[in-house]
């Protein structure tokens, strides 16, 4: 096993990915949009996660207690809230991170697409 891992932006590539749709009290309003998840590396355990995740046009709750995330939009938008901050939209192209306790809403604008490195401590 190699220590030495690519990643693919390309979900055609990869194998088939998990499916789930949020349940109350993750879904605030509307229809529930379906998420993706293409896992591409796991390591420390499980506690780092790595991969592709999608997200149909959607309101639901953000909240990364204990997790830290990186995000690089690969398509589509979305528009995040943070409880007592701002508000900002991201797209195809921008990339940013959530830090422990962040807690807030996403909202997908337009179906997305993201790579993602997530450590939860």
């Amino acid at each position: 096993m190699s220590n030495l891992v690519t990643f693919s932006l390309d979900v055609n590539t990869l194998p088939e990915p998990t499916t789930r749709q949020p349940v109350a009290p993750e879904l605030i309003s509307g229809d529930a949009p379906t998420f993706r998840s293409w896992v591409q590396d796991l390591s420390f355990g499980e506690t780092v996660r790595s991969g592709i995740w999608e997200a149909t046009p959607g309101l639901t709750q953000c909240l990364k207690p204990t997790n830290y995330e990186y995000c690089y939009i690969i398509e589509g938008a979305v528009e995040i809230s943070e409880e007592g901050g701002e508000t900002k939209i991201f797209r195809a192209g921008d990339h940013f991170a959530f830090k422990p306790g962040f807690t807030g809403t996403w909202r997908t604008l337009e179906t997305l697409k993201k790579f993602y490195v997530g450590v939860n401590h």
